[in-house]
């Protein structure tokens, strides 16, 4: 990869809810470094950009993002499609406000590109964009493996580049109108570069040293950075599984765990940054379909289980039907029989831990590359539009 002469200020948009925006604006950040590219990259969290008095916290005692982030982690989540198209709605009705605001910020910060990673927002970030610092590329990183439309990720008509990491969002983008050159193809979801590196123990020592079996199916239960309360039900159902239950930052339910009674070996998380490592000790998933996890997963190759039923948030609803069209688990309607479950992936766990390796997930060294191109080609039509003026 050639670098461009001269630094770069490379804007990264994101916030905290359900905390894969986040990650995957910290992983998107590292690939840059890790690819050298002389730039200076910024993560932006749109919340204090909108509210930088912070008058919401102050109003309420609590982030907006930790309202959603409960509801994940209590299961609240059966309402969420109709507050989706609420949410959307009041964006569009705001949309000249918030417009202005989000002038404001960008002439006062003068970034050459910026790469959005979350929905909802990115007509007003990309026309704001625009109409202050003409010819500074707009890109949409979808952190989906396909959009919800409408509205949610591919806006129609904005001067924008998309990065898709499915077919199935490609396809999207190019039936919303976006020409083949606006549309950039990577192989999945970005993750961080623990999930790509070798691992660093003897997986069987490790398992025994941590109280696990070592010869086992042994199954990684994971519902994002918040957990859930479903992972009481599905340890309940599991008392002869052994299970490693990865609660994030939900310390009440990894107690509520550690006090049920179980004849298999297990282990209780609360948050760590080396889930990739458990990961790896671990022969199945079981969890949500959000696309991070997910992906990690079977990145990790480890078949997964996951449920699709009304409780399931919108836009991870496709990801249930990847899981099926590229054969790498099983899809259930709930919970309530997870020890069947169980039983039929690990009865055929090979053939599905086969399917896991044909999934070839390179986004984090794919997308430095994209980035480069786009903020190149930009740069060569401001000089060339310079030149014809001149």
């Amino acid at each position: 990869m050639t670098a461009m002469s001269g630094a770069r200020t490379v804007d990264l948009v994101y916030f905290n809810a359900g905390g894969g925006h986040r990650a995957s604006a910290l992983a998107l950040e590292a690939a840059i470094a890790r690819a050298a590219l002389p730039w200076t990259v910024r993560r932006v969290n749109l919340r204090e950009v909108l509210d930088p008095k912070d008058s919401f916290r102050k109003l309420t005692g609590m982030d907006p993002e930790d309202v959603y982030n409960k509801r994940l982690a209590r299961g609240w989540t059966l309402g969420l499609a109709q507050e989706l198209k609420l949410l959307q709605g009041m964006i569009r009705w705001g949309h000249a406000p918030l417009l202005r605001q989000l002038q404001q910020h960008w002439l006062a910060t003068e970034p050459d590109m910026v790469v959005s990673l979350i929905p909802n927002f990115n007509r007003a970030l990309c026309e704001s964009l625009g109409s202050t610092l003409p010819g500074v590329p707009y890109v949409t990183v979808l952190t989906d493996l396909a959009d919800h439309p409408p509205h949610f990720w591919i806006e129609q008509g904005l001067d924008q580049h998309l990065v898709c990491g499915s077919a199935k969002a490609v396809q999207q983008a190019r039936a919303a109108g976006y020409a083949d050159a606006r549309i950039h193809a990577s192989s999945g979801m970005l993750m961080r570069a623990a999930f790509h590196e070798p691992p660093r123990v003897d997986r069987a020592v490790e398992r025994v040293r941590l109280g696990l079996d070592a010869d086992r199916p042994t199954g990684m239960v994971l519902f994002g950075g918040q957990g859930s309360k479903a992972m009481l039900g599905i340890a309940k159902r599991l008392p002869e599984t052994p299970l490693i239950l990865a609660c994030g930052h939900n310390a009440a339910l990894a107690r509520a765990l550690r006090a049920l009674p179980a004849r298999a070996p297990r282990l209780v998380l609360e948050f760590t940054p080396d889930i990739a490592h458990y990961m790896r000790l671990a022969d199945f998933f079981i969890g949500k379909p959000g696309p991070g996890c997910l992906s990690e997963a079977v990145q990790m190759q480890l078949p997964v289980i996951v449920v699709r039923n009304r409780w399931t948030l919108p836009q991870e609803r496709y990801n249930a039907q990847w899981v099926r069209e590229q054969g790498v688990g099983l899809v259930c309607s709930s919970f309530a029989k997870v020890d069947q479950a169980v039983e039929a992936l690990t009865g055929q766990l090979g053939r599905y831990q086969e399917a896991t390796r044909k999934v070839r997930n390179r986004a984090m060294f794919e997308l430095p590359g994209i980035l480069e191109g786009i903020l190149a080609r930009a740069e060569a039509l401001k000089e060339e539009s310079l030149l014809s003026v001149g």
